[in-house]
């Protein structure tokens, strides 16, 4: 049966309120959340199989680099135009009321960041910012952005709409040989978007923190998060063996569902309403 509030009424959804009701929530969230705002999800149901740049493979010469940023020039036509949805603005409302005390994204897409929200951490960057490689200068995307649309005329007047698009804003792009790089605009080295790859650590100072946030917790929401990687799992295991409550929200099965207190299989935006309009 359907709710009042058009969310189907469950069992464990009750039961996931009454824990987050409690208050002193930290929220992990994953790429699920962000899907109403347009962005693809990584391991959702029905989600094509994806194959991320690795750091190594990245960092190997400029045939990987032209193959990322070929792909990235034209992926962000979607990630940079993306706004928050729903989902988002809960999180701030709920943060607001002293619900949600604070949040752990393992999204690089900054809707988090642009919606309000106060006490974030964004794990693995933000996609809107780049890193020289060599000389560590970090510079704004959107500048890069228009640099490599200078170098790139061919590519911009192409038609890329309808091309496959990842979360982290990677476009499927097959041929990128004529792609011109773009360098370091103080030193003339290797730009790499300012995120973590896929074999690279997060970085000591935000895993602590965001593990101090844990700690402290009265309950663990994760949000549209599969918690394949080890990033996201992390928190999941440290508040079960704290003896947290831990409850996930997401489509389909996760890979910390036996860590789980209460296990909801729905929408973010659709629990994170229903939390809203439960508040005292």
């Amino acid at each position: 049966m359907q709710g009042a509030s058009g969310l189907l009424d469950t069992r464990e959804l009750e039961e996931a309120l009454a824990i987050l009701h409690r208050g002193r929530v930290v929220t992990l969230t994953g790429a699920g959340i962000s899907t109403d705002s347009g962005i693809p999800d990584y391991r959702g149901p029905g989600s094509p199989a994806r194959t991320p740049m690795t750091y190594g493979l990245f960092c190997s010469g400029p045939v990987a680099q032209r193959r990322y940023w070929s792909r990235a020039f034209v992926g962000w036509q979607l990630m940079g135009h993306a706004d928050p949805n729903p989902g988002h603005h809960a999180l701030v409302d709920l943060e607001v009321r002293g619900v949600v005390d604070a949040v752990v994204s393992q999204n690089v897409d900054g809707l988090h960041a642009r919606v309000g929200q106060r006490r974030l951490i964004d794990l693995h960057g933000r996609i809107h910012e780049v890193v020289c490689l060599d000389c560590r200068r970090v510079s704004p995307r959107q500048v890069l952005q228009r640099r490599l649309a200078e170098l790139n005329p061919d590519w911009v007047a192409a038609d890329h709409r309808g091309v496959e698009t990842a979360p982290d804003g990677d476009a499927v792009i097959d041929d990128s040989a004529d792609f011109v790089l773009a360098g370091c605009e103080r030193c003339g080295g290797r730009l790499k978007p300012h995120v973590v790859f896929f074999g690279e650590n997060v970085p000591r100072p935000r895993v602590a923190r965001a593990i101090d946030w844990v700690d402290a917790a009265e309950a663990l929401l994760v949000l549209g998060s599969s918690l394949t990687v080890m990033s996201g799992l992390r928190f999941a295991r440290q508040a079960h063996r704290a003896g947290t409550p831990v409850v996930i929200v997401n489509r389909g099965a996760t890979r910390g569902d036996d860590l789980a207190d209460v296990k909801v299989d729905a929408g973010c935006a659709e629990v994170l309403s229903r939390l809203l309009t439960t508040c005292p």
